[in-house]
């Protein structure tokens, strides 16, 4: 198994990358190229993409709508997955409502009532109404173009059967997968080789490294094969934010977070002019000998200006 503290890092740093993308595709935007290579630290230790050339401009309607149920949601329906405070939305501050007293929350604030009074748990989560969640996925985009990285190419694009928004959720698990193993999971002798696994190979995890169920259970939702059963296809960043992988990252303030490394400035070595060889000082005396004229002691010469 990895360090603790490596795994942490992991999940700090593909959290950046989920809210890159989401902030992307809430601005009509599919980005259709994410690799290690094109996701830069800043000096400040937070991630930045880079390298658009390949994105997909298409319309968006970001809008707010009611969440699901707890009974219809098996993530919100078990309390064990909501016992950090990051379960507390940040409109909580300003919405009355948001203090009724949920799983979130110990049950010692509310002692007013008697142990007799008090309703089981399951009992009150029911009663509270779920916050609204903001769906900013471009449900409508469609391509025909084929681009991007093999090893990152999702199937739809290689069966050239037409792609959107759910191709960023597919580099989005190659790229985790590639984060805790290494490497990718379908790459091949060639590129021929590469699309024929992404294609037709199902997803193997090698015995080593050691990675936790929950990270492997999030890699296997978001490289389902068929767009339309594949994690956030719907939904989007929303849906993926709630799986138990991301357990614990506070999503309001990971901007203001302390990153887990802070990357060190470059210094530049200044490089000693190197000194003229011998047979080097032989040319230039040789050169003297036969009376070269200098040309910037000469008047017979042409002046150019650069623009």
């Amino acid at each position: 198994m990895p360090s603790v503290h490596i795994y942490e890092k992991g999940v700090f740093y593909v959290a950046e990358v989920l809210l890159a993308l989401e902030y992307l595709h809430m601005l009509g935007i599919v980005y259709r190229d994410l690799k290690p290579e094109n996701v830069l630290v800043r000096e400040d230790g937070h991630i930045m993409l880079s390298d658009f050339d390949l994105s997909l401009r298409c319309s968006v309607s970001p809008t707010l709508v009611k969440s699901s149920s707890l009974e219809s949601d098996p993530l919100r329906k078990n309390p064990v997955y909501c016992i950090q405070p990051a379960c507390i939305e940040p409109s909580c501050i300003i919405q009355p409502s948001c203090v009724a007293p949920t799983s979130c929350f110990s049950p010692r604030l509310f002692s007013s009532k008697s142990k007799k009074d008090r309703k089981p748990k399951n009992e009150i989560g029911n009663q509270v109404s779920p916050l609204p969640e903001l769906i900013a996925e471009p449900t409508g985009a469609r391509s025909m173009s084929f681009v991007g990285t093999h090893e990152y190419l999702a199937p739809e694009i290689i069966k050239g059967e037409g792609h959107g928004s759910a191709v960023d959720w597919w580099t989005f698990g190659i790229f985790l997968y590639e984060l805790l193993y290494g490497k990718t999971p379908f790459k091949g002798s060639g590129n021929r080789a590469t699309l024929f696994n992404v294609v037709g190979q199902p997803l193997r995890f090698p015995d080593s490294p050691g990675v936790s169920f929950s990270a492997r259970d999030l890699i296997r939702g978001l490289l389902v094969k068929e767009p339309q059963h594949r994690l956030a296809y719907k939904r989007g960043a929303t849906e993926i934010k709630q799986h138990p992988f991301f357990e614990g990252v506070n999503w309001a303030l990971i901007r203001c977070a302390s990153p887990p490394e802070i990357p060190k400035p470059v210094e530049i070595e200044q490089i000693p002019a190197p000194t003229a060889s011998t047979s080097e000082k032989a040319v230039a005396a040789a050169a003297a000998a036969a009376k070269i004229p200098d040309q910037k002691s000469s008047d017979n010469y042409l002046e150019f200006d650069f623009f």
